[in-house]
């Protein structure tokens, strides 16, 4: 049966009259709701564990942007966290894990198959979702795509260059494909059970995609996400998946085909036009405004919106910022966006 959600439609390879619009972090902390919630909750992963506040932030932008899509409120380090990894965040920081420095640190994980327990709250968040959200908005689930979380396993925090990830997988090549096969089968286990408890949708966010080039860029960003998606479409043959490989530059070009995802999501240092060109003929695009109007609004928002409206508009498209909206982010500039983009 066809679905009347635009999201649906448009992941389905749709051309709609006007695009389905949400954004990354939509719950976040430019949101006064959000930081109030958070405050209660304590700390970011009590935040992500307790189902009645992760279920709350998630609802907080629906209710105020009406976006046509909610992504459930977790994080991608969830699952290193799971397998057994020390995990915490730092405030004004970010995370900090457990390094991987070599083999016997890996030795110390669990099972793919072992990660369910500790990541029970994000299912019932999802079953919260499945009841509370508006009947025509779509919803996410997601996770990272293993070279992404691997970075930040290997170097125990986030890093400018990625430059202990890259190095690890020049110097202990098997102890590096090793965890990345880890990651991949967790991260397949991951989505099905987030799709068994209610999501319509799933996105791979693979951040530091751009990090990696040639033969290394088809290895650990192309073959893990077609993995993935091949071991959801085993189980859940019918579910969409958006694949998001930041800084992807020419990569971008055949990552529908050569993954299978059903969308491919470009950042804003793409243009619009040539991602129409390269991108979009493959399937639904999802992108691209620069997260930089949702801080400084006026006329470029508006014009600026219009431009990627325009660019992908003879072909299926989500209209979303180009990467995730930043804690600066003034919420009249969101509901401009979507006004332009309405119409309205």
């Amino acid at each position: 049966m066809k679905s009347t959600k635009p999201v649906l439609r448009a992941l389905a390879g749709e051309a709609l009259p006007v695009p389905p619009v949400w954004i990354m972090r939509q719950a976040g902390r430019y949101l006064p709701e959000y930081r109030a919630t958070r405050e209660k909750a304590g700390d970011f992963l009590s935040l992500c564990y307790n189902s009645d506040f992760a279920t709350e932030v998630t609802l907080q932008p629906i209710r105020r942007f009406d976006f046509d899509a909610s992504i459930i409120f977790a994080d991608i380090l969830l699952i290193p966290h799971a397998l057994g990894a020390d995990l915490s965040f730092v405030e004004g920081e970010g995370p900090r894990l457990s390094a991987i420095t070599g083999k016997s640190d890996f030795d110390t994980l669990k099972g793919a198959d072992d990660i369910h327990e500790t990541l029970a709250p994000v299912y019932q968040t999802m079953r919260n979702l499945s009841s509370e959200l508006p009947k025509k908005c779509a919803l996410i689930g997601f996770a990272g795509a293993p070279w992404t979380v691997a970075t930040y396993m290997i170097a125990g925090k986030g890093t400018p260059d990625q430059g202990p990830a890259r190095k690890f997988k020049t110097e202990q090549r098997a102890a590096f494909q090793q965890l990345m096969d880890l990651l991949t089968e967790a991260t397949i286990n991951y989505l099905n059970a987030q799709i068994s408890a209610g999501a319509e949708i799933v996105k791979l966010f693979d951040t530091w995609a751009g990090c990696l080039t040639g033969q290394d860029f088809e290895d650990f960003a192309v073959r893990p996400v077609a993995k993935i998606i091949s071991g959801i479409r085993e189980k859940h043959p019918e579910i969409p998946v958006i694949a998001f490989p930041r800084e992807a530059g020419m990569g971008y070009v055949d990552f529908h085909e050569k993954t299978g995802a059903n969308c491919v999501a470009v950042d804003h240092f793409a243009t619009p036009n040539w991602a129409a060109q390269n991108v979009q003929p493959g399937g639904c695009v999802q992108g691209n405004l620069d997260p930089v109007h949702m801080v400084d609004g006026g006329a470029d928002l508006v014009s600026q919106t219009k431009k990627v409206v325009s660019a992908f508009s003879n072909g299926p498209h989500i209209f979303n910022l180009g990467h995730g909206i930043t804690p600066d982010a003034n919420p009249k500039n969101v509901h401009l966006m979507i006004d332009t983009i309405r119409g309205n």
